[in-house]
């Protein structure tokens, strides 16, 4: 089958991108999700992988070659079976799941028949497996338009909203608020009327496409994904349940005919819940599946059921577990555990949290943490602020910060310091030779995501002042992409907005080092004036380097520190 590769749409505002690098050539094998090419666009770089295995029968342009969304760039021959190669006058962007038999056909498919779309969930960064759905905004037979946001799904890096790819009818929900699922795992259908086929008179039957389901790309206008065309056999419409695609074995020995997830079966093992209790819960999910949260509740309800409450002498207690009566303590030592038990509240920790949890834990584990202290006078860029920032505010549509200061000084040292700009695979130290700047952003009530300004070394401090407010919009605001969170180098964090002096911030992996940023505040200090000592009153503020000693020992962290000290010190307009 002949499957035409497009320039893929990366956003909403973006309407062309630029062919970086070929992986493959004409002619040459590759196999489903290998990397075809890279693109670039003012928005993403990002890697475009191949829907199926096949040859590259064709490559329409060349490296360097800038290209309008929506045109083909180059033509996969995958012999699936589903269709002869020879058939002349198709294009199929979608999948049919059978191959369909020489006929009449006046119109090119029926609004009962419609194309099913399948809704995915996207991939959300390189280490991102898996996503949870916070929201349905859309339910089952629900109109929608393209665009409209039809869920909310929060994974490891960050929490975003997935807009429908087109205009349709909500056909099936497939996987529940609350449960989580493998990247790539369809999520829901959706019906749309518009369809992707086109046959010449002569080739297809009416009554074919009645009979069978067209699954058609959901990918190629969504801003979260890459574009995929997948080839699924028919979906019987009468199947409320579709199996969601997971990577786990079962082992029908223990487990019975029950399916059980990887999520599941890990958190069954960490809390020590066997088969045998796993048979007796009650799953809230598809075709009767125990999710997440019915094995958390057993849990819960277990601990509960194991933990006696202390009741008054009314025999009534608010702790939230169940009530047993236990020998009577006296008065004082029965009040005195009211008041505590009252006092505690148990508030489930949301996704977001609980990864922002492993992957701190992970990185104490990974890195070996060093941190150096470092006091800079801001004297100098307090006055510049002061002074430019209401002009700058109307000449640049944005506000003049310190951490624009902080960013531009801490990109010029990373250049001159590249190991800490660098990471670790095994015994090997990749070096990058860009910057690709993480800025921690804070978000309410309690997370934290790192997006990434890429290519920060090209950027002035006007450039790099748009940067940081245009990722911390779009992180505030669920509008970040994949690439947006992907492909950090160095990662700056700024808890001095916060009114914080001093931190030992964690290291972002896989990077080497992170920079803590304390609060800039008036303060007492000895400085010399003709040779004699004397106290002023100046902005100061403090500098962490938490950096990985198996690479950044103390001499290159003091270094690295002390650069960024002199440009910041020395600041003079013409510099920056």
């Amino acid at each position: 089958m002949r499957i035409e590769i497009i320039m893929p749409k990366m956003g909403e505002s973006i309407t062309e991108g630029t062919i970086i690098k070929w992986h493959k050539s004409k002619g040459e094998h590759i196999k489903k999700d290998e990397i075809l090419f890279e693109i670039s666009t003012d928005k993403v770089d990002t890697e475009i992988p191949a829907q199926e295995d096949g040859i590259i029968e064709d490559i329409l342009f060349k490296e360097g070659d800038t290209i309008a969304v929506g045109e083909i760039v180059a033509v996969l021959n995958a012999d699936t079976g589903l269709l002869p190669r020879d058939v002349e006058g198709s294009k199929i962007t979608g999948s049919i799941p059978e191959m369909l038999p020489p006929a009449e056909i006046k119109e090119k498919s029926t609004a009962a028949a419609g194309n099913l779309i399948e809704i995915s969930m996207p991939k959300m960064g390189e280490s991102v497996m898996e996503g949870t759905i916070l929201r349905w905004t859309k339910k089952a037979g629900d109109i929608v338009k393209r665009d409209d946001i039809l869920f909310e799904i929060s994974t490891d890096k960050v929490d975003t909203e997935v807009p429908s790819p087109a205009d349709g009818i909500l056909d099936k929900i497939l996987v529940q608020e609350q449960e989580t699922v493998e990247v790539g795992t369809i999520v829901a259908i959706l019906r749309s009327t518009q369809v992707e086929l086109s046959l010449t008179p002569s080739e297809v039957r009416a009554d074919a496409i009645d009979e069978s389901v067209l699954i058609v790309s959901n990918n190629a206008d969504n801003d979260l994904n890459v574009p995929a065309i997948s080839i699924n056999k028919e979906i019987n419409d009468s199947n409320d349940s579709m199996p969601l695609r997971n990577s786990g074995k079962e082992r029908p020995e223990d487990r019975g005919d029950r399916f059980y997830s990887p999520l599941v079966m890990n958190i069954a093992q960490k809390e020590s819940v066997s088969f045998e209790e796993l048979r007796k819960i009650a799953g809230t999910g598809i075709g009767g599946r125990i999710t997440k949260n019915d094995l958390l509740q057993y849990i819960k309800n277990r601990t509960s059921e194991t933990t006696p409450s202390v009741t008054n002498a009314m025999g009534n207690l608010n702790t939230g577990v169940t009530q047993k009566t236990v020998p009577l303590k006296t008065s004082s030592e029965q009040s005195n555990a009211q008041q505590f038990l009252g006092a505690v509240e148990r508030v489930p920790m949301d996704n977001i949290r609980q990864k922002i949890m492993q992957h701190m834990i992970t990185s104490r584990d990974t890195s070996v943490h060093v941190a150096g202290v470092i006091e800079v006078d801001m004297t100098r860029i307090y006055q510049f602020i002061n002074a430019k920032k209401e002009l700058f505010l109307q000449q640049e549509g944005v506000k003049l910060t310190y951490m624009s200061f902080i960013s531009y000084a801490t990109v010029q040292a990373l250049r001159e310091f590249p190991f800490v700009n660098a990471s670790i695979d095994g015994n090997a130290i990749v070096q990058k030779r860009f910057v690709n700047l993480g800025i921690a952003v804070a978000l309410e009530p309690n997370g934290l995501i790192v997006p990434n300004i890429k290519n920060a070394h090209e950027k002035n401090l006007v450039g790099l002042a748009k940067a940081i407010t245009d990722i911390a919009a779009k992180s505030r605001n669920k509008k970040l992409t994949p690439d947006d969170i992907s492909g950090g180098t160095f990662t700056i964090t700024n808890y001095g907005v916060f009114g914080t002096l001093l931190g030992t911030p964690i290291i972002n992996q896989p990077e080497l080092a992170i920079l803590g940023v304390g609060a800039v505040v008036k303060r007492a200090v000895v400085v010399e004036v003709d040779g004699m000592d004397t106290i002023a009153i100046k902005p100061m503020m403090y500098l962490t380097l938490s950096h990985d000693h198996r690479l950044v020992d103390g001499m290159l962290g003091g270094k690295f520190l002390n650069r960024i000290k002199d440009i910041l010190q020395n600041f003079n307009e013409k510099s920056f």
